[in-house]
């Protein structure tokens, strides 16, 4: 499995009004067929250049279903976010390959 992770610091001008966009947002990018989830949280560390900054994963089963969403949709999405919130919004994007997924072997209750 592969994770496409993107990082927005979101200007707080804007914040409430982009909280609200990003659940459509966050759909629509699932509704390409790339991504079988996502992932949609807050970084709890404070930023110096302010705002607040968010990080959404979104998981894909194979490395083609990224390079097809690279390829078919997401200049398409990206410029959505940009004609909306012109520089209000910084984003980097990162690719992880997933290894191993560890769960607890002795959870008491």
């Amino acid at each position: 499995m592969y994770i496409y992770n993107v990082t927005i610091n979101i200007d707080e001008a804007v914040h409430k009004e982009w909280l609200t966009w990003m659940e459509t947002h966050i759909l629509d990018v699932l509704n390409t067929g790339k991504f079988i989830s996502a992932k949609f949280t807050e970084v709890l560390v404070k930023e110096d250049l302010g705002g607040k900054t968010y990080s959404v994963q979104y998981t894909a089963n194979t490395k083609q279903d990224l390079e097809d969403y690279y390829k078919e949709d997401a200049e398409r999405l990206r410029m959505e976010s940009v004609k909306k919130f012109g520089n209000k919004i910084l984003a980097f994007r990162t690719e992880l390959k997933l290894i191993k997924e560890f769960y607890p072997t002795n959870v008491s209750n």
